[in-house]
């Protein structure tokens, strides 16, 4: 996929929410924005029901901060990807995806055009207070927790394992969600348990092995290692369903690696933002992380092969370029 957009398009996804006619901006994560419909112009219902329109920026973060400039068509990628492996998905758990279909006129309650392609209009959901994470190899925090207590979340591994290890089977290791600029915190599944009762827990544990099971064996048909993913979920008001919502199975929110080129023992090659994090932490970069300050502004050629590492990470998942 050619970047052919001009300078200035490139900041407006870059940067904070945009000012799309027939939605109000309500909220805005480290990567994504939400809207709400503009229920007056649309005569006080939107057609599709109780929706909200997700819009996948080009912003990237490392180490917990905003980073600039932006990875351009960073947020094209996590959408699209994200609805090929809702397809993938279907028959295990439903998703919120209600449409992508896309239209110039602010009052029909469609997604806007400019955002065409990085945006999904989904049914709002009752967010589960926790990232629901699957492990099926052992690097990360999981690592780092594993080398002090030989236990990942509560879970006892065997001995011996290193980075790149994999686990004799997949083990759900959840998490609290944290804020920009804070890190996500593990925590064991009685803790899960505790915050959304029993029931709740047992399928989100039960839906979280199904999913990277399933992905991970679509990935190694396609020579991509599944390291491990984190997925969110959602309750559907309407229907009482637990609904898989938000991004999956991206670049951003699991570690994909090239597994021909799987080694363990070290930290592996993976198609996300290797390049951001290897830049920020070198010399180069200048910048102390230890300090806390922000980073830096990344180089073009930082930019440009992250840019390319996560369109490879489509094409290899998918078998289809980027159109």
């Amino acid at each position: 996929m050619t970047d052919t957009r001009d300078a200035d398009q490139n900041d407006a996804f870059a940067g904070g929410p945009l000012d799309l006619r027939g939605w109000r901006h309500v909220y805005s994560g480290k990567v994504r924005d939400l809207y709400e419909p503009d229920l007056p112009a649309l005569g006080g219902v939107h057609p599709l029901g109780d929706v909200v329109l997700v819009v996948a920026s080009d912003r990237v973060s490392a180490y917990d901060h905003a980073l600039s400039p932006g990875i351009p068509d960073k947020g094209v990628v996590l959408t699209q990807l994200s609805l090929w492996w809702f397809d993938q998905l279907a028959d295990l758990v439903p998703n919120h995806v209600v449409s992508t279909e896309a239209s110039a006129e602010p009052g029909d309650g469609l997604v806007p055009d400019v955002v065409a392609g990085r945006a999904m209009i989904c049914r709002r959901l009752e967010m589960f207070p926790v990232e629901c994470v699957a492990r099926g190899y052992l690097t990360g925090s999981g690592l780092a927790e594993y080398r002090e207590s030989g236990e990942v979340t509560g879970l006892p591994l065997p001995a011996g394992l290193v980075d790149g290890s994999r686990l004799p089977e997949p083990i759900f290791t959840p998490a609290t969600k944290a804020e920009e600029g804070e890190h996500d915190e593990n925590v064991t599944f009685e803790e899960v348990a505790r915050r959304v009762g029993e029931d709740a827990a047992a399928r989100l544990r039960e839906l979280t092995i199904a999913v990277y099971s399933r992905a991970e064996e679509i990935a190694r048909d396609r020579g991509v290692i599944l390291a491990d993913t984190k997925l969110e979920f959602g309750v559907d008001p309407a229907t009482g369903a637990t609904v898989l919502g938000d991004e999956v199975l991206t670049p951003d929110s699991s570690r994909f690696w090239p597994a021909d080129e799987w080694e363990p023992g070290h930290a592996q090659p993976s198609f996300d933002k290797q390049f951001v994090r290897d830049w920020l932490t070198s010399p180069a970069s200048g910048w102390d992380r230890a300090a806390d300050t922000t980073p830096p502004a990344l180089p073009a050629e930082v930019v440009e092969r992250t840019r390319d590492r996560y369109l490879e990470a489509y094409e290899r998942l998918t078998g289809a370029p980027l159109r």
